[in-house]
């Protein structure tokens, strides 16, 4: 059953029908309470789509993400879409795959889509694609890094900030020879924790020993070779990772090699995901509010969407120290779980 059906069997406009589904408040209570059991014996469900037509909405917003796989970006995307329920969105969650190109080609299917707004989620596009996006007014926001300009709106974290926190813990631990796993991937992200790592390690006199920083790939498997290959040419006693997937490899590769954490080589890793507290030891990580960069993205996009702000929005969070038995901390009342 159609609109046109529920009204002539209410003998009323099909007018009056949309009122009673969009704006219940501007017809009589008889009238409305009329057809709304009309609606309800025929469990007539209305065409959302095209009623958001109407008002030239279609109550959808694409969410790009790298990668289906990694815990962090699933955290954000759960942030997006618990704003998005809140609004009565519907999320289309588009799989990238670090892929430029399938990023290239999911935005123009939204466009086509008529979405009306897109998150970016540590995006690869450049300033031009990002203006394609503008020409067809469709509201926009970055989340991670990324790699355009600073005139879109955006939720970052201080990665930089973050790091030094950690590395200046080791230290205030007693640990001297504090080593780096540095991710390739995020790039920026990565290049600022070893900015962090660096800044602490100068001011601490420690020096810099090449030997002691190492480019890894962002995974578990890139954390145990580059353990494995540090281990090879110095002996630290503290690594920090830049994720903690990369941590979770440096942990058993330096189980593999006959020691132990923290005993012989403490460990400490980035972003807390929820394996953090149950790998032995557990592990002292900075917890990142990726949940809520989510959050704060949706938002911004709506406020875009509704028409509150215009100027770009910019919103960097900080991250917070999870320490556990991983760093060699002995005073367990301080241990934040």
């Amino acid at each position: 059953m159609n609109i046109k059906q529920i009204a002539k069997k209410a003998g009323v406009s099909v007018a009056t029908v949309s009122r009673v589904l969009n704006h219940p408040e501007t017809v009589a209570e008889t009238t409305r309470e009329k057809i709304q059991k009309i609606i309800d014996e025929e469990e007539y469900k209305p065409n959302w789509f095209a009623r958001g037509l109407n008002f030239n909405r279609t109550k959808t917003l694409g969410l790009l993400i790298p990668h289906t796989l990694g815990s962090t970006y699933m955290e954000i995307a759960n942030g997006v879409e618990e704003v998005a329920r809140q609004k009565g969105y519907i999320t289309f969650m588009c799989n990238v795959e670090k892929d430029p190109q399938i990023e290239k080609e999911y935005v123009n299917q939204l466009i086509n889509r008529r979405v009306d707004g897109i998150i970016l989620m540590f995006s690869a596009l450049d300033d031009s694609y990002m203006e394609l996006i503008e020409e067809k007014n469709i509201p926009a926001v970055l989340i991670g890094e990324n790699k355009v300009k600073c005139g879109w709106s955006s939720v970052t974290t201080n990665c930089r900030s973050g790091a030094a926190d950690m590395v200046r813990h080791l230290a205030e631990c007693g640990h001297s020879r504090i080593g780096i796993l540095c991710g390739r991937d995020p790039e920026q992200e990565g290049r600022d924790m070893l900015k962090g790592y660096c800044d602490v390690m100068k001011k601490c006199g420690r020096g810099e020993d090449p030997r002691l920083k190492s480019s890894v790939e962002n995974s578990i498997e890139g954390g145990y070779i580059g353990m494995k290959q540090m281990l090879s040419e110095v002996r630290p006693d503290a690594i920090f990772a830049t994720s903690d997937e990369i941590a979770y490899g440096a942990m058993e590769a330096v189980k593999d090699m006959g020691m132990s954490i923290p005993g012989d080589i403490a460990v400490a890793g980035f972003g807390n995901s929820r394996m953090s507290n149950l790998v032995e030891p557990k592990l002292s990580t900075v917890e990142q509010p990726y949940r809520k960069m989510g959050i704060y993205g949706a938002r911004i996009l709506f406020d875009m969407i509704e028409g509150e702000t215009e100027e770009p929005q910019h919103i960097i969070l900080q991250g917070k120290l999870r320490i556990r038995k991983s760093c060699g901390h002995t005073d367990r009342i301080g241990e934040m779980f």
